[in-house]
């Protein structure tokens, strides 16, 4: 199977109230834990490239990578996206390098400034057979390159997104709910505590999805910025050397209810992040005399694919959906 646009993808997980799961990829290690996860589970994935990821790993290493991902999971679609693009000649870039989806992220612009690049690229994709996903809303947090300051963000206003998804074309749309990219998605003064002492996020603004759905009947919704940053990775980190106090992310529940709704794209990448770099911090201390990189990114590419089997069958619905 040849790499696939998101569009097929997008329908069935619509109509079957799951949704497909984004994860970012830097390396060999994370494109073999992800898809040999979605292999075994026969679930469709999306591998989605960062400009960061870009200016790390190389294009070409990159594409090569899925490639390879591909002919070794052929009985699944897999898509290749690029995230946040914030440029057209970006988005152009990817467009022409092999990606079979990308996102031109104009949400920090105006909302006519915002229209008219999506447009831009939209009309070039759509030339050259990609789909491209937009955001309206600004999420708050740090990912690569994206940074917005606590404060600045901003939830979607429903009643933009008939006129921005008629205007500009794309074929899905991020909203902003209350996620928040990073393993830091929340202030403590933010969130309360429970027994044990652990922050608990505000609630996601399920009101706001509900009123774009209402709006955009049957379009295709992205959640960006939906890891669950899971305690127990967090714990792993510290234990062994880290210092990540009080990172805190999306309830899972949350995430699947969302997933049960209108969203068929969920974002993960700190996720993926914490779990290899735990289990790195962990194969350290225990072999401090070990030296082989194949020795600690081994154990770093099986936590990448149970994180991403959890996420399949507990999070995103999408297992047995390929």
């Amino acid at each position: 199977m040849a790499l696939v646009t998101t569009t097929e993808m997008f329908k069935k997980a619509y109509d079957g109230g799951y949704a497909v799961g984004a994860f970012n990829v830097n390396n060999m290690e994370i494109v073999q834990g992800i898809t040999e996860a979605a292999g075994e589970l026969k679930s469709p994935v999306i591998l989605q490239v960062s400009k960061g990821a870009r200016a790390y790993a190389n294009h070409t290493y990159l594409v090569k990578l899925v490639e390879a991902a591909i002919i070794e999971n052929p009985e699944i679609p897999i898509a290749l996206h690029l995230d946040h693009g914030d440029t057209f000649e970006l988005c152009k870039s990817c467009i022409d390098g092999g990606f079979t989806s990308v996102m031109i992220d104009a949400s920090s612009k105006s909302f006519e400034d915002n229209i008219a690049l999506t447009k831009q690229v939209v009309e070039y994709a759509h030339a050259h057979g990609v789909v491209v996903e937009a955001e309206l809303g600004t999420l708050e947090g740090v990912e690569d390159e994206v940074v917005v300051e606590a404060g600045k963000a901003s939830y979607t206003r429903p009643e933009e997104v008939e006129e921005f998804v008629t205007r500009t074309g794309c074929d899905s749309l991020a909203i902003a709910i209350g996620t928040s990219h990073g393993a830091y998605k929340f202030r403590p003064e933010q969130c309360t505590r429970n027994a044990d002492g652990i922050l608990v996020p505000p609630p996601l603004r399920f009101d706001v999805l509900e009123e774009v759905s209402k709006r955009l009947p049957g379009f295709p919704i992205v959640l960006h910025g939906s890891s669950s940053v899971p305690q127990e990775f967090v714990k792993m980190v510290n234990t062994y050397g880290g210092n990540m106090p009080d990172a805190i992310g999306i309830p899972e529940k949350e995430l699947r209810h969302a997933a049960e709704l209108s969203v068929c794209k969920i974002n993960i990448d700190s996720d993926i992040r914490l779990a290899m770099t735990g289990n790195i911090r962990k194969y350290f201390a225990e072999h401090p005399e070990h030296f082989d990189p194949r020795q600690y990114l081994k154990p770093a590419r099986q936590a990448v694919k149970d994180m991403v089997a959890h996420k399949i069958v507990n999070v995103l619905g999408s297992a047995g959906k390929a």
